[in-house]
């Protein structure tokens, strides 16, 4: 079995932590070797950090501050973020991003910490972990003005259109793809997407705890995605790509690995 690679965990939940142990050993029972833990605010960032620590062989980081905590930002954000950049086991910025769906931080307030995080990506030539929700537009519009300083971007979590793909694949960036596919009831056109994502642009990821795959035969009773159900998304790529499992398995790690610079 081929070792695959979750870009995407929000291991810090505490849904998740409450069985950390347990979440970490189903995901290795299961083949995922690697993950990277997604900071998403300035207290949440540092404590992926300290997990990382923890588990130094098998975890990663991002740090960032995601659109929903934009609010948040202060005159000591920027420092934060920069200084815990410099951990070693910290290898993108982010979660950064645009979320017009919800608004739980204002749009304005949104904009200046993607663009701030856009800066300190760009500034310290790392990767930057994206997140974008109904505010495609503006989204690729500012991403576009940084792209060519950046030297890899995500756009985890992909649910958008085939234009919306086009545009993120315009501008090279890799795509995450979650078990959002597994849905079908709203992940119809993403299966009809997956397969026009370059092998060399794909990523998976479970985003956990979130996005339990819908097509799980035996779901958690207390309905908590995990680490541990990344082979089963992957099988749904490959099926809609018409690609051996195996084939793609060895295509994201590699992939993984070249994004995180691991």
């Amino acid at each position: 079995m081929t070792e695959l690679f979750d870009i995407g965990v929000n291991l810090t939940n505490k849904s998740l932590m409450r069985d950390l142990d347990g979440v970490m050993q189903r995901a290795e029972d299961a083949g995922v070797g690697q993950m990277a833990v997604t900071g998403t605010s300035i207290d949440v960032s540092q404590q992926a950090i300290d997990l990382c620590r923890r588990f130094p062989e098998r975890l990663v980081s991002t740090c960032g501050i995601h659109p929903h905590h934009a609010s948040e930002w202060d005159a000591d954000s920027r420092d934060a973020l920069e200084r815990m950049a410099r951990q070693d086991c910290v290898r993108a910025i982010g979660e950064a991003g645009l979320d017009f769906n919800r608004n739980y931080s204002p749009p304005a307030a949104q904009e200046y910490a993607f663009e701030q995080q856009l800066e300190i990506a760009a500034a310290m030539q790392m990767p930057l972990f994206c997140h974008q929700r109904d505010a495609h537009a503006r989204f690729i519009e500012m991403l576009r003005r940084f792209r060519q300083a950046i030297p890899r971007v995500v756009v985890h979590c992909f649910t958008d259109s085939r234009e919306a793909l086009m545009d993120c694949l315009d501008l090279d960036c890799y795509i995450g793809i979650t078990g959002w596919i597994c849905d079908e009831r709203r992940g119809l056109e993403l299966q009809q997407l997956v397969s026009l994502i370059p092998a060399d642009r794909l990523l998976l990821e479970t985003d956990a705890p979130y996005l339990l795959p819908r097509d799980l035969e035996c779901k958690p009773s207390n309905r908590v995605n995990e680490p541990a159900y990344l082979p089963h998304i992957m099988r749904a790529v490959t099926r809609h790509r018409a690609e051996p499992e195996q084939q793609l398995a060895r295509q994201v790690l590699e992939n993984s690995r070249v994004f995180f610079d691991l």
